[in-house]
C-alpha cells in the first residue's frame, strides 16, 4: 500500500502545550526503544510515555516514519497529564525499527500488530486512539481498515484518503511530481546521497528514471506509481476510499485549503457522515503546516486553533466515556475573505447554488490584457480563444495546495500577475462585485476544447481580484485530456475533435468582498505541481521528448464554456419540509 505523506513530525501541527485546558503535570514513567513484535517476526521500537501512578490507561499512538524523538515533549505530556499512555513508534524499516521501509502492505498490519501489542500491556485498559497529520494521518486511515476492536476513535490531519489522487496522482489523472519527488529525495535517498536541486530532478526525462536523479537508487515504489499512470486495479486495492463505507469509528479530520490533500479530506469525511453521524472535520486558512505565515494575505488571529485541546476532548469522549466539549455541529469552516469560523452539518452545503460564469472574450483573451471576461451569459461574439502551450515552457506553479517546503516548492496564496502575463494563459475577470459574494465547495470548470495533439493537458485556477490589483489564488486543477471520461479509462483524443471536459479546480471558502472580481486562469501547464504533457500521446513515463500543441477553447452559444461556482445565499435558507413545517440552516457568512 503506497502511503506517503509530507515530511511533517509529530506535534507540529499542535500550538503550545499552554493552550491547552488547564491540567496539573503528573510524573511520567518514561520508557525509550521499547520493541513490538509483528507478526512476520520484524520488531518495531516505540517510546511510551504514561503517569507513574500504577493503572491502568487508554492510549494515544503516533506512528512516525519521521523519527520518535528522543524524549517526552510538551505535547506528549499534556496527553499524559489527562490520564492517557502515550506511544510513538517509528514505523517499519525507520529509525530504530526493524525491517525494510517499503511503504507497500506494511501499515495496516503493523498497525494491527502495534495495536494488538499496546492492548497486552499492563498499563493499558484496551482502549487505543490515534492522532497525527500527513503521513502519521495516512498510518491512522490504514490501521482503521484492520477493524481492530481496540481502535476506538482517530484524528487524522492534513492526510487525504486515496494514494492515488493524493500522493502520486490528482483527480485529473496528471502526477503531482514535485510534490512526490521532493518527498522521495527527502525520505529515501540512498545513504551519503545529496540530491540535486529540486529544479533540476523535476524536470528529469524520462519520469520513470526521475527516482534515480532525486535519490542516488531506484525505487521499487516509483517504478510501481509509474508503471500505473491510470486508476486501475493496483491503486484500487490500496485505497482508504474504496473502503471508507466498511469503517465504523469516531473520525475528526482537519485540513486546510491551500494544502495538498484538502480535497480527499474533504470527501473522506463526506463518505463517512453518510453512515456515520459521529464524523467530524475542521478545515482552515491553512498551508500543510497550520502555523504557516503567508506572505500575501493575513488571515488574522482567529485563523489559529489549539488542536491539541480539540485532540483530547475527542478522546475523552470516545476513549473515557466522558462528556467532552467534543464539535456538535459536523463541519467547523473558516470562510476566507470574511476571515471567520462558522459551523455547519454537512458538506458540501446543501443551501450552496450552483452559478454559472461564462468565458467571453473577443477572441484574444491572452493574458491579462486580453478582453477575456466572466458573463452571466454564454458569449455572443467571437466563438473561441487559443494559445500555443509548449512543454520545454510550462507555466510555472505560484503558490496553491502544494506541498512539502515552502522556502523551495512556495505554498499558499500568491499574487498571481506575474503567469497572467503569459500568452499560454487565459485571462476571464468578472465586473466587480456589488456586494460581498461568498463561494463555498468544490469548483468546476466545463470547458468545449480541442488541440492539435493526441494528449494534452488543460488547467482551471480560481483567482480572488483585489481593488488594488492583486490575483491571488484560491485553489486549481488539471485534466489529462486521456482520463476526460474516466480515471480508469484512458482514450486519446483525436487531433482537432472537440470535447466536453470537466475540470475537477478543487475546494474553497471565499467571501469576494464587494469591489472585487472573479477571475478564471485557463491553461495546459501547472510546473511542477503537475508533470508536463508531452503532446505526443505516448505513456508519459517513458516520454523523452516534447511537442508543441494549439489548444482552443470554445465559448459560442452551442458550445459554452464555463465555471461552476457554489455561492452561498447572502440570507439563511428555508426548507419546507412535507409536513408543512418551516426549517432554517445554519446562517450564511455576515
Amino acid at each position: 500500500m503506497i502511503i506517503f505523506g509530507c515530511g511533517l513530525a509529530a506535534g507540529t501541527l499542535s500550538l503550545t502545550a499552554s493552550t491547552v485546558r488547564p491540567a496539573p503535570m503528573v510524573p511520567t514513567t518514561s520508557e525509550f526503544n521499547i520493541t513490538a513484535l509483528m507478526r512476520d517476526g520484524v520488531r518495531l521500537s516505540a517510546n511510551v510515555f504514561r503517569p507513574a501512578s500504577p493503572g491502568r490507561y487508554p492510549a494515544i499512538l503516533l506512528r512516525t516514519p519521521y523519527g520518535k524523538g528522543k524524549s517526552a515533549t510538551a505535547n506528549y505530556q499534556s496527553f499524559v497529564n489527562h490520564g492517557y499512555a502515550v506511544v510513538v513508534q517509528d514505523v517499519r524499516g525507520r529509525y530504530q525499527s526493524g525491517g525494510v521501509f517499503e511503504p507497500i502492505n506494511q501499515e495496516v498490519r503493523d498497525g494491527d500488530d502495534t495495536i494488538n501489542w499496546i492492548a497486552a500491556q499492563a498499563w493499558s485498559d484496551g482502549s487505543v486512539g490515534m492522532y497525527g497529520g500527513s503521513y502519521l494521518g495516512i498510518a491512522q486511515w490504514k490501521a482503521a481498515l484492520s477493524h481492530n476492536p481496540h481502535l476506538k476513535a482517530i484524528f487524522p490531519y492534513v492526510a487525504g484518503d486515496d494514494d492515488y489522487r493524493d500522493r502520486f496522482y490528482s483527480t485529473g489523472g496528471a502526477m503531482k511530481l514535485g510534490h512526490r519527488l521532493m518527498w522521495l529525495a527527502d525520505n529515501m535517498h540512498a545513504p551519503g546521497f545529496v540530491p540535486p536541486d529540486f529544479v533540476k530532478y523535476v524536470q528529469a526525462l524520462p519520469l520513470r528514471d526521475a527516482d534515480r536523479l532525486a535519490t542516488g537508487h531506484r525505487l521499487d515504489v516509483w517504478k510501481e506509481a509509474t508503471a500505473h499512470p491510470a486508476y486501475d486495479d493496483f491503486w484500487k486495492s490500496v485505497s482508504v476510499r474504496e473502503h471508507l463505507r466498511e469503517l465504523r469509528l469516531p473520525v475528526y479530520s482537519v485540513a486546510g485549503w491551500y494544502d495538498n490533500f484538502a480535497e480527499s479530506d474533504l470527501e473522506a469525511f463526506e463518505e463517512m457522515s453518510r453512515h456515520d453521524t459521529r464524523a467530524r472535520i475542521m478545515i482552515g486558512p491553512w498551508a500543510h503546516i497550520f502555523n504557516t505565515k503567508f506572505d500575501a494575505l493575513d488571515f488574522g488571529k482567529d485563523s489559529q486553533v489549539s488542536l491539541r485541546t480539540e485532540q483530547i476532548a475527542w478522546f475523552d469522549r470516545w476513549l473515557k466515556g466522558q462528556n467532552a466539549d467534543t464539535p456538535s455541529h459536523a463541519v467547523r469552516l473558516f470562510v476566507m475573505g470574511s476571515n471567520q469560523w462558522r459551523d455547519e452539518d454537512e458538506w458540501p452545503l446543501a443551501r450552496a447554488k450552483p452559478v454559472k460564469f461564462y468565458l467571453t472574450s473577443f477572441g484574444h483573451a491572452n493574458t491579462l490584457q486580453g478582453d477575456g471576461a466572466l458573463a452571466t451569459r454564454p458569449d455572443a461574439g467571437v466563438a473561441k480563444d487559443s494559445f500555443v502551450y509548449d512543454p520545454h515552457n510550462p507555466v510555472p506553479t505560484t503558490g496553491g495546495a502544494v506541498c512539502c517546503d515552502p522556502k523551495i516548492f512556495p505554498w499558499g496564496p500568491m499574487n498571481q500577475r506575474g503567469v497572467e502575463q503569459r500568452r499560454d494563459v487565459l485571462v476571464y475577470t468578472s465586473g466587480a462585485m456589488v456586494k460581498d459574494t461568498e463561494v463555498t465547495g468544490p469548483v468546476q470548470a466545463v470547458l468545449y476544447v480541442a488541440s492539435t495533439a493526441p494528449d494534452t493537458d488543460f488547467t482551471a485556477k480560481l483567482v480572488d481580484v483585489y481593488p488594488d490589483g492583486r490575483a491571488i489564488n484560491l485553489t486549481d486543477g488539471v485534466l489529462r485530456l486521456r482520463y476526460r471520461e474516466s480515471l480508469s479509462a484512458p482514450r486519446l483524443l483525436p487531433p482537432g475533435e472537440v470535447a466536453k471536459v470537466n475540470v475537477d479546480a478543487g475546494v474553497t471558502s471565499n467571501v469576494f468582498k464587494a469591489g472585487h472580481r472573479i477571475r478564471v486562469e485557463i491553461s495546459s501547464s501547472n510546473f511542477p505541481r503537475f508533470d508536463r504533457n508531452p503532446n505526443t500521446g505516448e505513456t508519459e513515463a517513458d516520454a523523452t521528448r516534447f511537442q508543441r500543441a494549439t489548444q482552443t477553447l470554445y465559448h459560442d452559444r452551442e458550445r459554452a464554456s464555463f465555471v461552476l461556482l457554489p455561492v452561498i445565499p447572502a440570507a439563511p435558507a428555508e426548507i419546507t419540509t412535507r409536513h408543512g413545517t418551516t426549517i432554517r440552516t445554519a446562517k450564511a457568512a455576515r
